[in-house]
């Protein structure tokens, strides 16, 4: 697919993944991509769907919202999790098919896998279990993408992918306290220590579990590859194929802010999956994708950010 000469819409293109995707999009030489605005089109509600697609008259969509946040967002709202995201996903493909698109990409989440996965997660393993409690609604509401899109595809012949990306960081990422993940909530907490004159900043958990980490950059080039070259509705995992533990990330964000205090661990609080990291083969087998962006850079980079733009954007201190 060229998509320089497709009609563009991409749900979630206010957002933090859509903000770098639509960059691609324009690098690529794409000059006609809609953003839906959350205030004009609430996907929840199918009006509102079937309004995006009479205005936008897509080729091709790419699905990215959600609604979404870390472990505390997510023991708050279970149930508006689950229905919001379920319903987006289920009216976008459903309408899409039913007005001609020619090919939708879903992305999905890797909190769709079962809590305990071997690891490496291999996308064989997405049925193997049920996930991770504190965020298994809103992992199961993505996950009904990968049903629907390989159901439609047997039935209707609909062009729909579904992509796993592991968790997001870079510049202009979410630094909310309430719904924020872990590497904004390391990076604001740290900074409002070493603002405060702070010597010690508290954490959830035993910082014993690993993540994997996926610069923002990188998945929005991984989306236009899958975007342009792959055409099956088998899950794909989008990462960057390593893990750190959690104490092991504080201490480098620490080092990379010149924060010289210490962490106390809440072990009352959850610590969420133990283990997470991808097996990235099948992006880079089946449409060429591989991250390039190196872990300590891409930190550099959202440190950088979060220091000129994202303080003011957010404005004031811990509470």
């Amino acid at each position: 697919m060229d998509l320089s000469r497709k009609r563009i819409a991409v749900t979630g293109g206010e957002g933090f993944l859509g903000r770098h995707l639509t960059a691609a999009l324009v690098a690529r030489g794409c000059r006609d991509v809609f953003v839906p605005a959350e205030e004009r089109f609430n996907l929840v509600d199918l009006e509102a769907v079937k309004r995006l697609y009479r205005e936008a008259r897509p080729d091709l969509v790419f699905h990215l919202a959600a609604v979404v946040g870390g472990i505390g967002a997510n023991r708050r709202n279970p149930g508006r999790f689950f229905y919001e995201n379920l319903m987006m996903g289920v009216q976008l493909m459903e309408e899409g098919r039913r007005v001609g698109l020619e090919k939708l990409v879903a992305v999905a989440t890797i909190c769709a896998y079962p809590k305990v996965t071997p690891v490496p997660f291999h996308e064989e393993d997405l049925w193997n279990g049920y996930p991770e409690e504190t965020n298994a609604p809103y992992g199961l509401a993505k996950k009904m993408l990968l049903v629907m899109s390989q159901a439609y595809r047997q039935q209707y012949g609909f062009n729909s992918v579904v992509l796993f990306p592991v968790n997001l960081f870079g510049p202009g990422d979410n630094f909310d306290y309430e719904s924020s993940h872990v590497i904004p909530a390391l990076i604001r907490k740290i900074d409002d220590a070493m603002r405060s004159g702070q010597h010690e900043v508290a954490l959830w958990g035993d910082g014993t579990p690993t993540r994997e980490f996926f610069y923002v950059g990188d998945c929005a080039e991984g989306l236009c590859l899958a975007a342009e070259r792959y055409d099956r509705s088998e899950p794909v995992n989008l990462g960057a194929g390593f893990e750190i533990s959690i104490r092991d990330l504080a201490a480098l964000i620490a080092r990379l802010m010149g924060y010289e205090g210490r962490f106390t661990w809440d072990t009352s609080q959850p610590n969420g999956q133990p283990r997470r990291r991808l097996d990235v083969t099948r992006a880079r087998e089946w449409f060429g994708f591989q991250a390039r962006m190196p872990f300590e850079e891409g930190l550099k980079r959202t440190i950088e950010w979060w220091r000129t733009e994202g303080r003011r954007r957010y404005g004031g201190d811990a509470p």
